[in-house]
């Protein structure tokens, strides 16, 4: 009885025998016409209908129409058209904007009726297991990369996690969709930056001049991360958004609140929050990185930059001490960078700390190359009371 289904129809004596023929095999909701209908879907956003059958012909909102609104607002919902006036042009509208699953036609018998539901249920099942499947693919894919880069660059690394952090403050402030795909393309903005050498990217972001060959390898890190990511499945626009990312300026189609192309609001997000680390690493406050952006409305957009107004405020409290390496813990953010003794960078001041980072760390530390402790970040709510800690202690 939890597979919710709904029907959809502007007669609710319709509806009511639905209900009464349906409900010991099914968990039954009507909605009188297409207005009450995408109230109660949006209602049931939480837990949504597994069916909606809708009739064709309604006024105000026809029934090709409305399950075209379905198919954006739940596109896991499977969508089925019933109606007694089957003619070619209506099935065609259905099946075309709605995309519907199943197409009946009144009077449709229980069984008929019912064997549609089940199928619809089911494909419903296997829709949400694909989409589950994959995304846990992916979130799977963009981890381990991610964790390539940290452990060959660790500076390009502790970038990616810093521009991450202004890109999900922006999508979160503009209430922007598909914010999966933005965080994806801000962690994998510097993978391309594997082809580097650290010398390079550590120049790079401090603010230092490269020669001419140096620039070109760099500048081409965006173009290597797109051709790395372009052959992932669903990650397609990712890829483009990075490609983008030191390219695309403003234009109509990037404008916040309008049907924007994600493929450029995203390289103009990127492009925005890449900027303002760039300024915050050579000193800049967080008013004066602003006040800079601001001075570019020809390069970046300002409703991007304006979001990111209140991203101080949002930092979590943290502690900072210095922690002997044996005692270092995953979700500890380095205050300062962790050299060899030769001056190799070894972990970026920022990174928090990984089980392959903290791997890495121990092995180099039992070597002897690297300080016996290092200044780390620990967000409070990890940081014991010592009270506690001693009265656990001698207990």
């Amino acid at each position: 009885m939890s597979e919710k289904i709904l029907f959809v129809d502007d007669e609710p004596a319709v509806l009511d025998g639905y209900r009464r023929l349906l409900h010991r095999d099914f968990q039954v909701d009507t909605a009188v016409g297409a207005g009450e209908g995408l109230a109660a879907i949006g209602e049931n956003r939480g837990d949504p209908y597994r069916v909606v059958v809708s009739d064709i012909r309604m006024p105000e909102m026809n029934g090709a129409q409305f399950l075209s609104r379905v198919r954006t607002v739940c596109p896991d919902t499977v969508r089925m058209a019933l109606t007694g006036h089957a003619d070619i042009e209506t099935a065609m509208d259905a099946v075309n904007e709605g995309a519907i699953f199943r197409f009946l036609t009144k009077p449709c018998e229980k069984e008929v009726l019912a064997k549609a539901l089940n199928a619809g249920i089911v494909q419903y099942r296997l829709v949400v297991a694909e989409r589950e499947l994959l995304e846990k693919t992916l979130s799977g894919t963009i981890h381990v990369l991610t964790e390539v880069l940290s452990l060959v660059n660790p500076a390009a690394f502790s970038r990616a996690v810093r521009v991450r952090g202004y890109v999900q403050h922006v999508a979160s402030k503009l209430h922007l969709e598909a914010g999966w795909r933005f965080e994806a393309a801000a962690m994998m903005s510097q993978l391309g930056c594997v082809t580097l050498d650290t010398d390079t990217i550590e120049a790079v972001y401090a603010g230092g001049k490269l020669s001419p060959e140096e620039q070109a390898r760099f500048d081409a890190h965006p173009s290597v991360a797109s051709r790395l990511l372009s052959g992932i499945p669903r990650l397609e626009s990712v890829a483009r958004m990075i490609a983008q990312q030191d390219s695309i300026a403003p234009s109509k189609q990037t404008r916040v609140g309008e049907s924007a192309d994600v493929v450029a609001m995203g390289a103009q997000i990127l492009r925005v929050a890449i900027a303002y680390d760039r300024l915050r690493n050579r000193g800049n406050s967080h008013e004066e990185a602003l006040g800079l952006l601001r001075l570019r409305p020809d390069q970046l957009e300002r409703s991007i930059v304006d979001a990111l107004v209140g991203l101080e405020s949002e930092q979590l409290q943290i502690e900072v001490r210095s922690c002997r390496i044996p005692d270092l813990e995953c979700g500890m953010i380095l205050q300062e960078d962790v050299r060899t003794e030769t001056g190799l960078l070894l972990v970026a001041k920022g990174q928090t700390i990984t089980f392959p980072l903290l791997v890495r760390i121990r092995n180099f530390w039992q070597r002897k190359p690297i300080s016996a402790s290092v200044l780390v970040h620990v967000p409070c709510a990890s940081v014991p009371d010592p009270k506690v800690k001693a009265q656990s202690q001698r207990g």
